[in-house]
């Protein structure tokens, strides 16, 4: 018993020796944890440095460098002021010689400048006018509330293929104030970006005086502005035509209807095409003029395309349904029907994929998300409400036409009864059904409503339908010589099938008259009541023609004394 107690005491104490020495540097660390944070607390909020920018001259006394915005409004009013020299503080020369410096680095300022003032629009006020450019959110929901930043982003351009970041970061030499200066990595980028962002070729000869700032533009973009989009105009409209006569030259069919329906998509097309190509190779505005017509500009590339690629859908749709369908109605096969509206689903699938795809496109392009951020995020619950209140009766339709679709209650072609309207289903659409009345008028029908009411779809099942001829005669016509003239006379009509199924019968009596019916098979409804129609007409005309006694007549019953004086009986003189 005690060698067994030694033995578990042995293994107790080896099992802790292991895991002192595996925990070891853990265990230190930890115990080291608080002095080593307490002394890297300062140092998180700047970078250390042994000196700023040591060949350039003294810093100006106008220049601000405690702030990210005073940083930044300081270098474009001295840049403004063609003071490169100065402005030149606020960049990070770490990486060039000093005796580069100075000469240098009014260089890089004076291209910096060019860059801010062509690629994006940059607002010192929207930057943190703290020295530790923590961010404040009276609502607190920024996940990085109150933290101190020490490394910012100005912007975020494009050049060559490549995103080049231009970014603020803070930084102290011992002893001295922290300042907000452009990172080092950043100044190296500004040749790149000035090659992309730079005065174009164009520029070069416009004089000075032109280049004077006027509000939010030069004087010269005043003047260019204009003539950019009147040549751009120009460019459209010669466009347009060119297509326009393509349509004419085309043979008739599906080429000429495509080139006659992608005029306008075709024009803006082109000319977004040709307006990109003249800002990148010709010309650049600065960047608040640039900024709106290059989001114009993608908002115009997407909107012609997708426009362009359902104009080709429709084209195709129309060319598939004369060949297979024709002309919309209830006598086509059912399979047929069936079809045309699956294609027609398919079509506003396609819409919907491209609305998505040209709507993600321009978000992308233009960087709302970025931009937006998180406030997109805080706001979402917020817009969900306001667009389902809003879109209610829009998103409704929507729904409604893809279960029609899906469920396939009514197809293209079918013959409805709508309140009490015969109607051919000639399109549905997203929010709405196209109905055609057998008089050539169109009823427009919100998809909520159709499939709210009741209907009666006369061609869910087959077109035949069964019309029913009554007449109301005297109880002495004759029904075999009526129901005999019924059936010649029906089947002669056309229109008429199942002669099978030809009957006629006499289904109600009064104390004066009989009511005749009559039953036929028509080979679709519209066709049935042609057939009714013409039916009734013959068996009129035979019996006014050679049984008028038939008609229903009232009988006067007089007594034998009214009979001798030949006179009046209910009022009525007896002839």
């Amino acid at each position: 018993m005690k060698g067994n107690g030694a033995r578990r005491l042995l293994a107790v104490w080896v099992a802790m020796a292991l895991a002192i020495l595996l925990a070891g540097p853990g265990v230190a660390q930890m115990s080291q944890g608080t002095d080593a944070n307490d002394g890297d607390s300062e140092e998180r909020e700047w970078f250390p440095l042994e000196s700023i920018n040591a060949g350039l001259d003294e810093v100006p006394e106008e220049l601000r460098r405690e702030t990210p915005r005073e940083t930044i409004r300081s270098f474009l009013e001295l840049t403004e002021q063609e003071d490169f020299v100065g402005a030149a503080h606020v960049l990070n020369l770490g990486e060039l010689d000093p005796a580069e410096q100075r000469e240098r680095g009014a260089e890089l300022a004076r291209q910096l400048a060019e860059v801010l003032q062509r690629g994006e629009r940059l607002n010192a006020s929207d930057l943190s006018g703290r020295p530790d450019a923590a961010i404040e959110d009276p609502s607190g929901q920024h996940p990085q509330v109150g933290q101190p930043r020490r490394n910012l982003e100005l912007a975020s351009l494009d050049a060559e293929g490549d995103t080049y970041d231009i970014r603020l970061a803070r930084y102290r030499v011992e002893n001295e104030d922290p300042v907000w200066l452009i990172t080092a990595d950043s100044v190296a980028s500004i040749p790149v970006l000035y090659e992309a962002f730079g005065p174009s070729l164009l520029e070069t000869f416009i004089p000075d005086r032109f280049k004077a700032t006027l509000g939010m533009l030069q004087i010269w973009e005043w003047i260019a502005i204009p003539l950019f989009l009147l040549v751009i105009g120009l460019v459209g409209w010669g466009v347009y035509g060119l297509v326009g006569l393509l349509a004419h030259w085309f043979p008739s069919g599906a080429p000429s209807i495509f080139a006659g329906r992608i005029r306008g998509p075709m024009a803006l097309l082109v000319m977004a095409i040709v307006a990109q190509a003249v800002l990148d190779y010709v010309v650049s505005f600065t960047a608040v003029a640039t900024t709106f017509i290059r989001i114009l500009l993608i908002i115009l590339i997407a909107w012609g395309v997708g426009t362009i690629a359902l104009r080709l859908v429709d084209t195709l749709l129309l060319k598939v349904t004369r060949r297979i369908v024709g002309e919309i109605d209830d006598t086509k096969p059912r399979d047929e029907r069936k079809l045309l509206t699956t294609l027609y689903a398919l079509r506003r699938v396609i819409i919907l994929i491209t609305v998505v795809a040209v709507a993600v496109y321009v978000l992308s392009q233009i960087q709302l998300f970025e931009t937006l951020g998180m406030s997109i995020l805080a706001s979402a619950s917020v817009l969900a409400v306001l667009v389902g209140i809003a879109g209610q009766a829009v998103l409704g339709n929507i729904l409604s036409s893809f279960q029609v679709s899906l469920a396939k209650p009514v197809r293209i072609g079918d013959l409805v009864m709508f309140e009490g309207q015969w109607c051919y289903v000639e399109g549905i659409f997203y929010t709405f059904i196209r109905l055609r009345v057998w008089d050539e008028r169109r009823l427009i029908v919100p998809v909520t409503y159709f499939v709210s009411r009741p209907f009666e779809n006369l061609s869910v099942k087959s077109a035949k339908m069964c019309r029913t001829l009554e007449l109301v005669l005297h109880l002495s016509a004759d029904i075999q010589i009526i129901r005999d003239k019924f059936l010649a006379l029906a089947k002669e009509e056309d229109n008429v099938v199942e002669h099978h199924k030809l009957c006629c019968y006499v289904t109600g009596q009064s104390e004066r008259t009989q009511t005749v019916s009559c039953y036929l098979m028509a080979s679709d409804p519209f066709a049935g009541w042609i057939a009714e129609m013409n039916v009734r007409e013959k068996l009129m005309a035979f019996i006014r023609d050679n049984h008028p006694e038939w008609w229903p007549r009232e009988v006067v019953v007089l007594r034998q004394h009214d009979i001798a004086k030949g006179g009046h009986a209910d009022g009525r003189e007896l002839n």
